[in-house]
């Protein structure tokens, strides 16, 4: 069937992404790229990358424990991503029994299914944190996104929508504030910082283009994806990324002032069936 506009909320979905979504499900029917991915051990590796950030007690009141925060990002249930690395992936973050689980966008690739929806929200589910956020990516906005929300609420995740949740004691101190998708959605900083007064705010959005709509509100942490670390890299970096904020960060922790940006290389796979020289990884944040 022939997509030529985007099924959900989304903007920017141009003809030619139209005409490339249309082919693609053509291509890959039946999911054979990933069903070959599965039997590659490098194409299922993923890395549990983690980091100890300290906050002096003239930022914040000390929590009674440190936070434990776990972060993963652009999933890409669909035909390209093997499902044995998502199988990887989230006993990863099933083992690391975070206190939170944030999740930061692009569950699906290409048009949402109930198969799809189910296997995001068992995915979910299983994660034995006590305190489950997301927001949505690009990818969730171009097809039926409400398909997508009901699945993540389903399994005990609150979608931030421009809207903050603060994190129940011994961890109220904390606040995870969500920036709508900054490219295709409505992001509006200020609207999401009012949700809360905590005086520790972490923020999520799924790209870094969302940066301009934290910049300056008191986040201490910024958490995205989208890029994929450019899914495509060479030894020296990516190939390709989109977005300017995204080719300047396009992995890793990064320092800005007062606030640490932090980019997965994410998950799944879209587009082109493979990865090179850009692993998947899941994150884990000590929050100290």
């Amino acid at each position: 069937m022939l997509k030529l506009k985007s099924s959900g909320r989304g903007t920017q979905f141009s003809l030619v992404r139209g005409l490339s979504e249309t082919l693609q499900n053509l291509v890959w029917a039946g999911s054979w790229p990933g069903r070959v991915l599965n039997q590659i051990p490098a194409a299922i590796r993923v890395r549990l990358i983690e980091h100890e950030l300290t906050l002096s007690e003239s930022e914040a009141p000390r929590p009674a424990q440190p936070l434990r925060l776990a972060f993963a990002s652009d999933l890409h249930i669909g035909p390209l991503t093997p499902p044995r690395l998502l199988d990887n992936a989230f006993r990863l973050l099933a083992a690391a029994a975070p206190d939170v689980l944030v999740l930061g966008g692009d569950y699906v690739f290409l048009e949402v299914s109930k198969a799809m929806a189910r296997e995001l929200e068992a995915r979910v589910a299983a994660v034995p944190a006590r305190t489950k956020v997301a927001v949505l990516g690009n990818h969730d906005l171009w097809t039926h996104n409400e398909v997508i929300e009901q699945a993540l609420e389903r399994a005990g995740c609150r979608v931030l929508i421009n809207d903050a949740v603060r994190l129940p004691a011994p961890h109220d101190a904390f606040a995870i504030v969500g920036i709508d998708e900054p490219w295709t959605g409505r992001a509006d900083g200020a609207r999401a910082f009012a949700a809360t007064d905590a005086p520790v705010k972490i923020a999520v959005s799924h790209a870094p283009e969302g940066l301009p709509f934290v910049e300056g509100r008191g986040a201490k942490l910024l958490l995205c994806g989208h890029t994929h670390g450019g899914q495509v890299a060479l030894p020296r970096g990516p190939v390709v990324v989109h977005g300017p904020l995204g080719r300047r960060w396009p992995s890793g922790l990064h320092r800005l002032g007062e606030m640490h940006l932090f980019v997965s290389r994410g998950l799944g796979i879209v587009d082109v069936p493979f990865r090179a020289y850009a692993p998947s990884d899941v994150s884990l944040f000590t929050l100290r």
